[in-house]
């Protein structure tokens, strides 16, 4: 029987249900994942390697509580360049990713040059990481922090 293949990504009906359940949970042991997925061990193994090697498995982490391990304060933050040439947005996302407290960074359209997640351990916390990241770069026009009074949904997974 042949597979039915997406063309556009190369993923089949067994390659999703595997992304699936590791989405929810990377733990699970070969032999568990092939069980649940309805696979041989060997061809799970095969399926995983694979989707390693073209960089749809990008990596597997554990996803902490940040409240538990010391950082309370989720800050929602719009950024406005004065130049966006080329140079001077890699520059900036550079400068972003060097920075642990700075979790997520995206580029984005209609406002804002970016809108970055930052996580904190208490406002003065943040307050140093806006003078070190923000006003220290005078290519920073604008800056507006929105903080998170409650999360009511955190999801990794992307749609497969």
């Amino acid at each position: 029987m042949k597979e039915n293949v997406d063309p556009l990504v190369g993923l089949d009906e067994l390659d999703r249900r595997i992304l699936s359940l590791l989405q929810v949970d990377a733990s699970l042991s070969n032999q568990e994942l092939a069980q649940r997925v309805h696979a041989s061990p060997p061809t799970c193994l095969r399926r995983v390697r694979r989707l390693r090697e073209l960089g749809i498995i990008q990596g597997i982490v554990a996803v902490l509580a940040p409240e538990k391990v010391g950082s309370p304060l989720t800050a929602i933050v719009e950024v406005t360049l004065d130049v966006q040439t080329a140079e001077r947005l890699a520059a900036f996302e550079s400068r972003v990713r060097s920075e642990a407290a700075l979790v997520q960074c995206y580029r984005v359209s209609g406002g804002p040059d970016f809108v970055l997640v930052a996580l904190a351990a208490n406002m003065q916390a943040y307050q140093e990481l806006v003078r070190r990241v923000f006003n220290a770069d005078s290519n920073v026009r604008n800056v507006r922090t929105f903080f998170s009074m409650h999360r009511s949904k955190f999801d990794v997974r992307a749609m497969v």
